[in-house]
């Protein structure tokens, strides 16, 4: 059965190179002085890959197949098969809006206002990926100074009276509450990315 799913697999994949080339020979990219800023088409957590060219993610799958775990290592193999799967339907959505950007190449002949409003969602949807980044990299170096905060007073109460003890009880306290809502903050930062990302591959 499994080796039904991963003939059929193997098929698509194939098919899906074939796109690629077409695509790629099409060069709907070159025209497209945003798209040619981006240094990926994809995110780093979907593929590893760094390119402009859809042919060169098709080759990361087929590598990704060929290096698949032993089914009889049933999670390691079904990560590996749901990673090949959203690899697989992100490559296929570039190639199902290609229509999208051979009429937004074609806006410089004939300007639409469909293309610029698409441009701007795109670009949007970047810069709040970019700021949401930058969110969480400044929640996580407040969450480092709030664990070493307490590191500190813990070390400090070995040393300390009874009084002071108590009154770095409390800091520890209070630095503990601040670390769960920071904490917090960078879960719901991490989800607001997830969604983001989501809608890029859409």
């Amino acid at each position: 059965m499994q080796t039904h799913a991963l003939d059929k697999l193997r098929q698509q994949v194939a098919t899906l190179k074939q796109q690629a080339e077409q695509f790629d020979s099409a060069k709907l990219f070159s025209k497209n002085r945003y798209m040619q800023a981006q240094p990926s088409l994809f995110d780093r957590g979907v593929f590893s890959t760094k390119s402009m060219n859809l042919t060169d993610y098709v080759a990361e799958i087929e590598d990704e197949i060929t290096s698949l775990p032993p089914s009889e290592h049933r999670h390691a193999y079904a990560y590996a098969l749901e990673r090949i799967g959203n690899q697989v339907q992100a490559v296929f959505s570039v190639i199902k809006s290609t229509p999208i950007w051979a009429k937004e190449n074609k806006s410089q002949y004939k300007p639409r206002p469909k293309n610029t409003v698409y441009k701007q969602a795109v670009k949007k949807i970047m810069q709040s990926s970019h700021e949401l980044y930058d969110e969480l990299k400044q929640n996580h170096e407040f969450e480092r100074r709030l664990v070493l905060m307490i590191e500190e007073r813990k070390l400090q109460m070995e040393k300390a009276s009874p009084a002071q003890a108590q009154k770095l009880n409390m800091e520890i306290l209070t630095t503990h509450a601040r670390l769960g809502r920071c904490r917090k903050a960078i879960s719901a930062t991490e989800d607001k990315i997830q969604q983001v990302e989501k809608q890029q591959l859409r």
